[in-house]
């Protein structure tokens, strides 16, 4: 059910009953800018948002506070030490995270972004270490869903975040598909309906020549390899 964004966000981050979170509906390609302007001052203070991608719904936080993006991990029981992607918007918010942009992964840029292709960075020094890991690496994805867009322009940072289910648990890309036990333990969440197929993003590390492939996903690896002109390692050749 949708709520009256102006009316909850003070008393957002303060809920004792946790029963549901702030819902606001949107259209899939376009989300209220009061209900953009309640989720990102809800993000701004520490929150959390269940947002739509193009691929599947994710969780997220503000990659500027580090205690927002251990909620996230928290929330999903994920095993310690796991990364979590920076979710951006538009090309500038790279100049804060990573240290450089090889010329493979620049090639993959051109093509690929925005969309549901990951590329794993040597990160900046700027870079919570609960949003890399123990490594010294970061993975980036430029969203195409406008609602993620409108959001992550809103906030004026990225979201570091991670798939909207409980670690071990299928992806999601309908809102009414999530888990309860884990969207009432949010902040906000915007309901865009059915956002994707359910396929991840694929993930590619680029801090290698050739590349590695991580993760298969919703780009496919012939049209990644065709891109580049040479055949990609694996994450286990």
């Amino acid at each position: 059910m949708e709520r009256d964004s102006s009316a909850r966000v003070p008393c957002a981050l303060g809920r004792n009953d946790r029963t549901m979170p702030l819902v606001l509906k949107s259209d899939p390609d376009q989300c209220k800018p009061e209900h953009i302007a309640a989720a990102g001052a809800i993000l701004s203070q520490g929150g959390l948002v269940v947002f739509p991608t193009e691929t599947v719904y994710g969780i997220g936080a503000d990659i500027r506070n580090p205690g927002g993006v251990e909620k996230v991990i928290r929330l999903k029981h994920r095993p310690a030490g796991l990364p979590v992607l920076a979710h951006c918007s538009d090309m500038s918010q790279l100049a804060g995270l990573v240290a450089e942009i090889p010329e493979s992964a620049q090639t993959l840029i051109d093509r690929f972004w925005p969309g549901p292709l990951a590329l794993v960075f040597r990160k900046s020094k700027s870079v919570p270490a609960v949003v890399s890991g123990p490594t010294d690496t970061i993975g980036i994805r430029m969203v195409a869903h406008p609602v993620a867009c409108q959001l992550i322009a809103k906030l004026g940072a990225p979201l570091a975040g991670t798939s909207a289910n409980l670690h071990g648990e299928p992806a999601i890309s309908s809102f009414d598909a999530i888990n309860p036990e884990l969207l009432k333990q949010v902040d906000v969440a915007l309901d865009a309906g059915t956002c994707g197929q359910a396929k991840p993003s694929t993930i590619l590390d680029v801090t290698c020549q050739p590349p590695r492939l991580l993760r298969p996903g919703a780009v496919p690896l012939a049209r990644i390899e065709t891109r580049l002109g040479y055949r990609l390692r694996t994450s286990t050749g």
